[in-house]
């Protein structure tokens, strides 16, 4: 039975519309204002939401604008019911995302069409989406085996030689073999742990309730911090020399945990993808976005070397890293991807700016 949400303030026509989708057969979720129409959406999640444009306390284009923010609701097909006609009022509501408007007075033949299409429409999204998702673990499938084999390998084969020819070997072959077993075990143990994470956020970013777990979380002194794992990260590489930090202090709503795995990833891959005795620059500060209202916190990290083509960095846009041709190289780019979705659940956004064998600088903006 598919779920409909009635946002309309006039009372007696959103008990005409909920009696009329009652009968035929909808599970309809009645609010009376905006506020309530959003607490509702955001509890429930719909399968269309139906809303008036004038209303008291917060209108149908505030509350389309704040629903379509929110990951866990920004893709509920959404029809505005309005007794205005104006032009600009219509390119408002499309330009938020509205699917439909539906002008009053309407009769019943127009408003069960309207839901019809919207409907038909959206399983038509949920087919082509549960198509991609079949492509991801398919590409999955083929390329985790292969990254995990090669690492593998080394354990196996150095681990043998160190049984079988331990009285032969020299002290010092010893000593980089097992140096490589365990370089190679860390390799492994930290595919495995993104992995791991990547699957967690796929799961979150269908449950409502654990998004605003995720997000209700805070550091309220960011930027030493980010500076411990920076340097920690540099240190494990001996890069320390290399790094020029410019952090300004900030709160930023994030677990500890959660910030530390983005700083992790991101100095990971300047440093591995950048030439030894090359700076590694990483700036923090915060910053607003259109709204004053809005804080955020940018994190970017620069390195000189090798970069990445506008193709491979729209190929992470689009989650498809786990093509193999990526893994002929130690480290897949799972990690960014890992540090995209993460940043995203939380409200913010990973960009890369980069140009090849020049300059590459990752972008992580996490919410204030």
């Amino acid at each position: 039975m598919k779920k409909i949400l009635v946002i309309e303030d006039e009372e007696s026509v959103r008990e005409n519309l909920m009696d009329l989708l009652n009968a035929e057969d909808f599970e309809v979720l009645g609010a009376g204002d905006g506020c309530t129409g959003l607490n509702l959406a955001q509890q429930h999640l719909p399968d269309l939401i139906v809303c008036d444009v004038m209303m008291p306390k917060l209108d149908g284009f505030g509350v389309l604008n704040s629903l379509r923010k929110n990951p866990a609701t920004a893709i509920i097909p959404f029809m505005f019911l309005t007794a205005r006609t104006d032009k600009t009022d219509l390119r408002q509501g499309m330009e938020l995302g509205a699917d439909d408007y539906l002008t009053k007075p309407f009769t019943r033949a127009e408003l069960l069409g309207a839901i019809s299409s919207r409907l038909q429409k959206q399983v038509a999204i949920d087919q082509q989406q549960a198509k991609k998702m079949d492509g991801l673990r398919n590409r999955i499938t083929q390329s985790l085996p292969h990254e995990m084999r090669s690492p593998l390998n080394s354990i196996l084969g150095f681990s043998q030689l160190l049984v079988e020819e331990a009285e032969f070997l020299e002290r010092q072959e010893i000593k980089e073999m097992s140096s490589s077993i365990y370089k190679s075990g860390q390799r492994l143990h930290r595919l495995i742990q993104n992995f791991l994470l990547y699957a967690e956020l796929e799961v979150i970013s269908t449950d409502c309730d654990r998004i605003q777990s995720l997000r209700s979380s805070q550091i309220s002194s960011a930027a030493p911090v980010i500076e411990k794992i920076i340097r920690q990260q540099a240190k494990r590489v001996n890069r320390e020399g290399n790094l020029q930090i410019e952090l300004e202090n900030s709160n930023i709503k994030i677990a500890k945990s959660r910030l530390a795995k983005i700083v992790e990833e991101l100095l990971d891959n300047a440093f591995k993808y950048s030439t030894p005795d090359t700076p590694v620059r990483v700036v923090g500060t915060r910053i607003s976005r259109g709204n004053p209202a809005e804080s955020f916190y940018a994190l970017s990290v620069s390195n000189c070397g090798r970069g990445m083509s506008t193709a491979q960095i729209a190929e992470l846009g689009a989650y498809r890293q786990f093509d193999c041709q990526f893994y002929t190289q130690q480290g897949s780019g799972l990690g960014l991807i890992v540090t995209k979705r993460l940043a995203e659940l939380i409200g913010g956004e990973l960009t890369i700016e980069s140009t090849p064998n020049e300059q590459t600088t990752v972008r992580v903006v996490l919410p204030v």
